[in-house]
């Protein structure tokens, strides 16, 4: 009879899985910018964006406002390795003139209960973090503020409603400033809300716990949330507590199919109709209630007690859950229900007491249903926003109908589980979560706090002020000069090589021609067709050989060896073994040259350590291992730098092109020089490029200012201590090893990978520069950083990633900087050399960190823009300037020859 009469109050899971999904399309709501303010389910942002991770430490001060006692506790952390805490509380009454008064009453009663409590505790003059738990529903824009959106729970306090509660809190305080001199000092850091505490105090026990729930008097749950996901507050990193404040589901007819009349009688009757409509269907508050109702209409209906309706069950709430659990017990319950009813006056027989303990046990088991379908909403969405197919969480519970109900804990674990498969879940149960869940948000804010001061003082040495950036502009503008003068060019450090390229491409370049690439890791071998004339066009065959590090650190004599065997490998593949062709030569290492043909190696650079080279003529060796294998002949026009090829590649598309940049493993800069600016080179007439070989800046300590430690440290380990120190600050090679000493001593000081530094941090060049591109990218989210950051070995949490994340954006953007600061030189240079008041120019560009960096190239463009603005600079990207710059050179030599002759 009870089961067919209380049929719409049994769920199935199917009935279940529906609530689950509706649930799930309401935190979407609640979370999307233009649909929050419509939305049933708030999902307040509580800023709280870091879970417990064992090392807090220290004394906090937390009050409890929000049940129908006022708490003050004293939490000690300890940093013991034990995670072990531990929590002193004292009880004050609220008195009704107190919860239904105004506001300064209310907030001046909190300040004096603390006050006391410091008094009996012994704390004076200790400076102490606070932690609030302000249990209403509240709207954060920071931890430590919140405006009350309104009052639940028999609160009624006049003039709070749409005020910052934290700043009420500090006045009051601020009222007793005497008396707080006294018993120490009180800084109000954090705000909490009693179903985030709860999350905390379970997460300072077990980790993996990322989701609060309240199941008491009122209902509700919070959850680690993507920031990427919440539009109501700014920024895309890291994550954020979600308090949902669910009980309000429902309240636009959204469960309207589930409400049974019971429902709808109890809400008529509340104090808040219409509102709160999921909290009447699950709480203890309502559900004693509820069964009061059910047990009323089933009486008038002659079903129970003979039809005698009694004064008890004509009374608004005289039936409470404590009733409802006791009669629900395991073994004593028949006895507890004919002991509760008879003294409700209702006379019960034996079947009498079995149908209302099936009535309390069918409400309680919806209620258990009901919580278990939002919360394993919840927990389909955290395992979507991780990825993961499978997932294992701890749920942080508080509240006593879970406690002390007798079948409820186990029923709704059951019902989850069955919910969500895919979900190994632990329940764990909260010891005292809004007082001491308040002093842990208040410990971690404590410790983030602290930690972004160490980080921000490790970085702060990367943060260049523009004042900064003209200086390093201003300096390398006085070494190019240095590097052009005869007399001071042998002791220079920016060396400004003439090139001996007299001119760029003007579109009449034509014929085959060979090039070589040897420049990196990889050697290319390639054939270039080159069509003057409408037909104008250029065609490339190439291939690829790898150059083995025993080969790039052995003898000269075996490394030219091993090219000639490459352009060997090249011809026959082409088949024209028999054909001399001129040949242009790119050799990205410092040369002096002394005609087109002519380079003398000044020294080695990225990684190669050849013998017996430095100090020779590169052309010659080439020549000369040539010779040695005695199967073809070649004609070596032009030795060239990639930076002048990259120039002359772009200077065919447009002629307007007199700079070239390499932005890669590497960073150099070539440019057109007025040959009479040029003393160590004979003539007054033309132009000549100049290889300026700029990562030589600073060598002579003139940026030693701006060099960090962790600079030092990478120069120190490297091939070349000393040399190309701005190399070192600006180009990939390098960027990746900055990051990670950096990582290492953000690790020495706890505030990375848990203090632990693996051993794949500690191998050098571990931390590639396309690491950087990808864990910067900003459409990348922190799964992603994550997942790099395990491919390299680091085991990361989400705040780690941020980190990471900011290292390498301050390394990048420096590098970015310091590289559109000597850009600025440049172009300031040329514009005055044609003595105008405003310059158009082009710049050629090329380099794997301009190319691939999500940020590098708007950076460098930004600074040159702010720091040369009489000059309008384009940037033309560069289609294989090593490869066809070579050829073009080789071309625009053979021309500048021909008409020579």
């Amino acid at each position: 009879q009870v089961d067919r009469y209380l049929y719409h109050m049994r769920l199935s899971d199917d009935v279940l899985l529906d609530v689950m999904a509706r649930f799930q399309a309401e935190m979407v709501k609640g979370l999307g910018r233009d649909t929050n303010p419509t939305a049933t389910v708030k999902m307040l942002p509580s800023f709280v964006r870091s879970l417990p991770d064992g090392s807090e430490k220290g004394d906090f001060l937390a009050v409890d406002l929000g049940g129908s006692q006022f708490r003050a506790h004293q939490v000690k952390v300890f940093d013991d390795g034990k995670q072990s805490s531990q929590l002193e509380s004292k009880f004050y009454p609220t008195p009704k003139e107190v919860i239904q008064g105004n506001g300064a009453e209310l907030f001046d009663y909190v300040a004096d209960c603390l006050l006391d409590f410091m008094e009996t505790k012994n704390l004076k003059h200790k400076k102490l973090p606070l932690g609030f738990t302000f249990s209403f529903p509240c709207k954060q824009t920071k931890l430590e503020e919140g405006v009350l959106l309104s009052w639940t729970k028999h609160f009624k306090v006049r003039g709070v409603q749409d005020t910052d509660v934290v700043s009420s809190l500090r006045k009051a305080l601020q009222k007793h400033k005497a008396s707080f001199v006294r018993a120490g000092d009180v800084d109000v850091l954090a705000l909490v809300n009693d179903t985030v505490g709860t999350m905390m105090t379970c997460g300072y026990d077990d980790q993996r716990c990322e989701v609060g729930l309240i199941i008491g008097t009122g209902t509700n749950a919070c959850y680690m949330e993507e920031m990427r996901h919440i539009d109501l507050v700014e920024g895309d990193e890291g994550r954020m507590c979600i308090n949902t404040e669910w009980g309000a589901f429902g309240d636009d007819g959204a469960l309207d199919d589930l409400r049974t009349e019971f429902d709808r009688e109890l809400d008529l009757g509340s104090l808040n109709p219409g509102k709160q409509l999921f909290e009447k269907m699950i709480s203890s508050l309502y559900l004693g209630e509820l069964v009061r109702l059910i047990l009323l209409k089933m009486t008038k209906e002659g079903l129970l007690f003979n039809g005698k309706v009694s004064t008890a069950l004509l009374t608004k709430g005289k039936i409470e859950m404590k009733h409802v659990s006791a009669m629900e017990k395991y073994k004593e319950g028949l006895s507890n229900t004919k002991e509760i009813l008879t003294e409700l006056n209702l006379f019960p027989s034996e079947e009498d007491c079995i149908a209302v303990q099936h009535v309390c046990t069918i409400v309680s088991f919806r209620s258990a249903n009901l919580c278990a379908a939002t919360l394993a909403a919840i927990l389909t969405r955290l395992r979507e926003n991780k990825k993961l197919l499978r997932m294992r969480t701890t749920v942080g519970i508080d509240g006593g109908l879970y406690k002390t109900h007798p079948q409820y804990a186990k029923r709704l674990h059951k019902v989850v589980r069955r919910l969500v498969p895919n979900c190994d879940v632990r329940f764990l149960l909260s010891v005292s979560g809004s007082g001491k869940g308040a002093a842990m948000v208040t410990a971690v804010a404590y410790r983030l706090a602290a930690q972004r001061r160490q980080i921000d003082a490790a970085l702060a040495p990367f943060l260049l002020s523009l004042e900064t950036l003209r200086e390093v502009k201003n300096k390398m503008r006085t070494e190019l000069e240095y590097g052009l003068k005869r007399e001071t060019q042998a002791s220079a450090t920016v060396k400004m090589l003439p090139t001996y390229v007299c001119g760029t491409p003007d579109g009449t370049e034509k014929g085959k021609f060979l090039a070589l690439d040897l420049g990196g890791t990889n050697f290319r071998v390639l054939l270039v067709k080159i069509r003057s004339g409408r037909r104008r066009s250029v065609q490339m065959y190439n291939k690829i050989f790898a150059i083995p590090l025993e080969i790039m650190q052995g003898t000269g004599e075996e490394l030219f060896d091993h090219i000639v065997q490459c352009i060997a490998d090249f011809l026959e593949y082409m088949g024209i073994k028999g054909a001399r062709l001129p040949l242009g030569f790119t050799f990205s290492f410092p040369c002096r040259q002394a005609s087109i043909d002519k380079g003398t190696l000044v020294g080695w650079t990225k990684g190669f350590k050849a013998t017996d080279c430095e100090g020779e003529d590169v052309v010659d060796m080439l020549r000369e291992a040539i010779r040695r294998r005695n199967e073809f002949d070649l004609d070596i026009v032009a030795v060239v730098n990639d930076t002048v090829g990259t120039m002359m590649t772009c200077g065919y598309e447009d002629p307007n092109c007199e700079i070239g940049l390499i932005a890669g493993t590497g960073s150099n800069v070539c440019y057109m020089e007025d040959m009479k600016n040029i003393e160590i080179v004979e003539g007054d007439e033309g132009k000549m490029c100049i290889n300026t070989e700029w990562g030589g800046f600073g060598d002579n300590g003139c940026i030693d200012n701006i060099r960090t430690k962790y600079d030092k440290e990478v120069d120190e380990g490297s091939l070349n201590p000393g040399k190309q120190r701005y190399e070192k600050m600006t180009s990939g090679m390098y960027l990746g090893e900055i990051v990670r000493q950096i990582l290492i001593d953000l690790t020495k000081q706890g505030l990375l990978f848990r203090g632990q530094i693996s051993e794949s941090l500690r191998k050098r060049g571990i931390f590639e520069t396309k690491f950087l591109s990808q864990i910067e990218s900003d459409r990348l989210a922190l799964l992603q950083v994550r997942r790099i950051l395990q491919q390299l070995g680091l085991d990361s949490t989400c705040e780690d990633s941020i980190i990471v994340k900011e290292v390498c954006g301050a390394v990048s953007k420096r590098a970015a900087q310091l590289c559109g600061a000597g850009l600025a030189a440049i172009v300031e240079k040329k514009r005055e050399n044609r003595g105008v008041e405003h310059l158009q120019i082009t710049v050629g560009v090329d380099g794997t960190l301009y190319k691939l960096h999500p940020h590098f190239s708007r950076v460098l463009r930004e600074t040159v823009k702010e720091l040369a603005p009489q000059c309008d600079v384009t940037f033309m990207l560069s289609e294989d300037g090593s490869g066809k710059g070579a050829a073009l050179i080789t071309a625009v030599a053979k021309r500048l020859h021909n008409v020579g002759q």
